[in-house]
């Protein structure tokens, strides 16, 4: 299925993409798909983030080896984890605003996945029970304060940091899809999930190791080489395989 959020009426609603068409949902879809009779065009709706109202975000560091090696800082021997809170999350066809004091405004696209029912202690031959969907995300990052701080957190946590959409989808193998990032149209990122050091099974069980996993949280499982920085004018896109393309502007 592809399943798309959107605002109706003032509040998010789910639905369900047909052709160019919304079937609308009664409730979430995560327990289950509850059509409420109701159906849209999809040109006329206004997109929203396709994750929970109030996910948490799990995203990794340096998991090509390419971008690895960019960043200068040393290629990891397993996963490394980092989080985003509920106010990173920023909808398709969003701005993108850094706060004043940012010097350099990075672009990070992404492949992500979201959480379908809770799950800890994933085995790997299991990941494909909790996963909804995958989606493209923009880990949009404060470069100079990532590096200022020595730490992650601030840097990659300001409101509105992380571009989620437009379409979840579970009608793809996340193992091998094509990953492109443009900047004005200039493709700046290109690159395979086949590159992954950590690919998404064994990811989701390293994750869950340590800590539970909710319906609507999100997992993005990191950037290839390429990243750069963005200013204010420009657009942002980040184009997956048979998934769609999430464009954000910069303010």
């Amino acid at each position: 299925m592809k399943y798309v959020k959107l605002l109706r009426d003032g509040r998010p609603v789910w639905g369900v993409l047909k052709g160019e068409l919304v079937r609308t949902l009664a409730g979430e879809p995560f327990a289950g798909i509850c059509y409420d009779g109701e159906s849209l065009p999809l040109e006329s709706c206004q997109l929203l983030a396709p994750c929970g109202d109030h996910a948490k975000l799990i995203c990794v560091g340096k998991n090509y080896y390419d971008h690895a090696v960019e960043m200068g800082e040393g290629v990891p021997d397993r996963p490394m984890l980092f989080m985003k809170g509920a106010n990173t999350v920023n909808h398709p066809e969003g701005p993108v605003e850094a706060p004043d004091f940012v010097q350099r405004l990075d672009y990070e696209g992404e492949l992500a996945f979201v959480i379908k029912q809770r799950a800890k202690n994933v085995p790997p031959e299991e990941f494909g029970r909790y996963i909804l969907g995958y989606t493209c995300l923009n880990d949009v990052t404060a470069r100079d304060i990532q590096k200022g701080d020595g730490q992650w957190t601030r840097g990659k946590s300001m409101d509105g940091f992380a571009p989620i959409g437009p379409v979840l989808t579970d009608e793809v193998d996340p193992a091998d899809l094509s990953i492109e990032t443009r900047l004005n149209g200039v493709v700046v990122q290109a690159g395979r999930t086949s590159q992954f050091m950590t690919r998404v099974p064994e990811l989701l069980a390293f994750i869950t190791a340590s800590m539970t996993l909710e319906p609507g949280d999100v997992v993005s499982t990191g950037t290839p080489a390429g990243v750069g920085p963005m200013k204010s004018g420009d657009v942002v896109e980040v184009e997956i395989q048979d998934i769609g393309t999430l464009r954000n502007y910069i303010r």
